[in-house]
């Protein structure tokens, strides 16, 4: 009988999107909040926050990165701000090797189950349970990004090929825009 020796990985960009979609989850409590108190301030201070609290911090235009630095002041009990925080921490530990990113983990999971904050408890059970699976992704390293990018290139090639008459078509444009040919178009004469 033969064994199966599959491992389950996650992939990195996975794991910190439940966490980005989490933290979103925290600023649209929030936003509600403050809507129904009353604080329009405080709502206006919610929404202008989105992106720079869900983008990378290297990624951030001038206006994003203003939002981020006023960030600590954005709500009163800081639930926004340690959101973020325990985002970064998460998103950075993935990069670590994997006995740094073991301890870093389990710090993670302490600090984000003991927060406050209902979507990020919710969260570290939910990484609490899949801790072996992150850590065997943070070991071999691997991740599906080329194969996303495949995907998307295909999806796209799809769009571009609406109203086409046959599917035969479209399954020769994608041969053509993903099938590794290198077609290069002849030169003209001086």
């Amino acid at each position: 009988m033969k064994q199966n020796k599959a491992e389950r990985v996650l992939d990195g960009f996975h794991i910190v999107s439940w966490m980005t979609d989490a933290l979103d989850g925290v600023r649209k409590r929030l936003w509600n909040d403050a809507r129904r108190d009353g604080d329009e301030e405080g709502a206006k201070r919610m929404r202008g926050v989105k992106y720079a609290v869900l983008k990378n911090p290297d990624r951030l235009t001038d206006r994003q990165d203003e939002s981020l630095a006023a960030l600590g002041n954005t709500d009163p009990k800081g639930q926004l701000y340690r959101a973020w925080r325990l985002k970064e921490l998460l998103r950075n530990l993935l990069k670590h090797p994997l006995g740094q990113a073991t301890a870093e983990l389990r710090h993670w999971v302490f600090w984000a189950s003991h927060s406050r904050i209902p979507e990020i408890v919710e969260l570290s059970q939910k990484i609490r349970r899949r801790r072996p699976d992150i850590l065997r992704t943070i070991e071999l390293g691997y991740s599906n990004a080329r194969l996303e990018a495949f995907n998307n290139r295909i999806k796209v090639t799809i769009r571009m090929a609406y109203g086409f008459h046959h599917v035969n078509n479209l399954i020769a444009l994608v041969m053509l825009r993903c099938g590794g040919l290198d077609i290069r178009l002849p030169k003209p004469n001086p």
